[in-house]
């Protein structure tokens, strides 16, 4: 979802005073769900429980003191220095750059089980957010999160999503509306990854009253579904309208809540970092063994091999299919099969990519990660194929408006042919209706996007990029008031978004309502402490002078 900065000079007589446009913000209370976690299931299965909770999904969240890693670091892009510390049973994050810049968050959770790293959350006035920093295993050390090595400012505004939550936590929480990482009372109701999360609901089991979803009983595309969910990424994941992938339960059908595809292009022939999943169905194992190679042929979510038995181990599910006989003659002295044919894969990123290579290769030191053959032109392909069928029209205009977000060639033009084709069948989609306004927006058509931006927020008065946008072409257009009173509403879901923020800062700032102007940006540096733009702002309007002058 992309957003337009607004940064006209304005110049208005009337101008309504910031109290009187500001919204209620709606209450809400912790939702009613009930998700035991794995000490339910220990009554029965202790020898299980046990193991368990020594694996990497049972650890794969947790309280951030159970997760404390001390450490600090000299970012040299933003010269900031990071200083990770635990002072009276909690955690904390000190950031400081010289005299301009300091400050402290108290790191509630950890997210990831260590073996790859970890990264930490954070809360800000009860919205969700993602630490900075992360902790990378392999280099043993603490760096700036992926995507923000080269970051010249603190990004400290990064929401904690429940898409991300979910592949890590268990019992989800719905966000407040309106909202992408604000929770009622908490994010999620249990650490890692439960039993229930595979198994399904378990009251009735637990007292005896019902079965339990076993997943090696379930039809293939239903099975892999439950490891699918967190263990592929593909290039693009669109949840289906009035679907939250946390909802998704054992035994479902995952396509009912989400849809993935995969990108083929003619452009990059570079190494690129697959999930387990997309890798495992690149291999020749899997293609030939079709549905009876699936991730439980090798792994036992219920344990994991001690280091020193996971060659023996692994080397056992191999000679289920290539026999003993096969092993005798095929390198009788080097036992370790997954050490030759799925070496480990360096990766400096925290995210879901495999740490080892699950093409299992014959030869994996001669062979790229891409080995699929490029297309003509970029494509979109539905994974697994069989989900091809299931595609809509609104599936590939949103997943390639936000392969457009991310600057991917062609995008923006395969964007705009779904989008119009999939708002004649949809023609009250709010995200259709607001991504099309944009694409109509950056054409110059600004009356076109603005009466479809009107009919987004018709359909879903809560379309905070929508608001923004249009408020833009309200100022622009001259209705000032409106589009203040827009950014307001939209500002008060999302503080944390400092572009609307600073447009907020700026209309005020013309207006000559100084305080008001002023309050904007130190709500926007509260969130997001190292915002070049707002602190020079704040600086002027704290200044000797008191200069308001708009960032042109």
């Amino acid at each position: 979802m992309r957003i337009q900065l607004f940064s006209a000079v304005l110049f208005v007589t009337a101008f309504l005073p910031v109290g009187t446009l500001l919204q209620t913000r709606t209450k809400t209370t912790k939702a009613d769900v009930s998700v035991p976690g794995n000490e339910a299931c220990a009554r029965c299965h202790s020898e299980i429980y046990k193991s368990y909770l020594a694996t990497a999904m049972a650890r794969a969240s947790g309280p951030a003191p159970q997760g404390f890693l001390p450490g600090e670091f000299d970012d040299k892009v933003s010269g900031v220095r990071y200083r990770i510390y635990e002072s009276d049973g909690r955690v904390w994050m000190n950031y400081e750059r010289g005299r301009d810049l300091s400050g402290t968050r108290e790191l509630l959770y950890f997210i990831g089980s260590g073996k790859k790293g970890r990264t930490y959350l954070f809360s800000d006035d009860g919205y969700l957010f993602e630490a900075p920093i992360n902790w990378y295993s392999q280099e043993n050390r603490w760096n700036m999160t992926p995507a923000y090595t080269q970051a010249r400012e603190i990004p400290m505004n990064l929401p904690a999503y429940s898409s991300c939550l979910n592949c890590h936590t268990s019992g989800v929480q719905p966000h407040v509306s309106g909202t992408t990482n604000k929770y009622p009372d908490m994010a999620f109701l249990h650490d890692g990854i439960t039993c229930e999360r595979c198994h399904g609901s378990g009251e009735a089991h637990a007292d005896g009253k019902g079965p339990i979803v076993n997943p090696t009983k379930l039809p293939p595309e239903r099975r892999d579904a439950i490891c699918m969910e967190c263990h592929f990424e593909g290039t693009v994941a669109e949840e289906q309208r009035h679907k939250r992938l946390y909802e998704f339960q054992p035994g479902e059908r995952l396509s009912d809540y989400v849809h993935y595809f995969v990108l083929r292009d003619n452009e990059s022939h570079e190494t690129q970092a697959l999930s387990q999943v997309e890798a495992l169905s690149l291999s020749v194992c899997k293609r030939r063994s079709g549905d009876r190679l699936w991730c439980g042929t090798c792994h036992d979510p219920h344990s994991e091999p001690a280091a020193a038995d996971k060659a023996a181990y692994y080397r056992g599910k191999c000679l289920r299919c290539h026999t003993e006989a096969f092993a005798a003659k095929h390198h009788p002295s080097r036992p370790d099969c997954a050490g030759c044919h799925m070496p480990p894969l360096p990766s400096k990123d925290v995210g879901h990519t495999q740490a080892t290579d699950h093409r299992i290769l014959r030869n994996p030191s001669t062979i790229p990660l891409q080995n699929e053959p490029a297309a003509r032109e970029a494509r979109l392909d539905a994974f697994p194929g069989d989900a091809a069928s299931l595609v809509t029209t609104r599936d590939l205009a949103m997943a390639w408006e936000t392969l457009a977000e991310r600057g991917v060639s062609g995008a923006d033009r395969k964007a705009e042919e779904f989008l119009r084709k999939a708002l004649k069948e949809t023609p009250d989609d709010p995200r259709l209706l607001s991504d099309y306004a944009f694409e109509e927006q950056k054409h110059g058509h600004e009356r076109e996007a603005r009466d479809l931006y009107q009919h987004a927020l018709q359909a879903r008065p809560s379309a905070n990029t929508a608001a923004t946008n249009l408020g833009i072409l309200e100022a622009r257009m001259g209705g000032l008031q409106h589009a203040v009173r827009l950014w307001q509403q939209a500002f008060q879901r999302v503080p944390y978004r400092s572009e609307i923020g600073m447009n907020l800062a700026r209309a005020f700032c013309a207006a000559g309502q100084k305080d008001d102007a002023r309050h904007y940006v130190e709500r926007v540096l509260e969130f997001n402490p190292d915002d070049t733009v707002a602190r020079q702002m704040l600086n002027r309007l704290n200044g000797d002078r008191g200069e308001c002058t708009p960032q042109r």
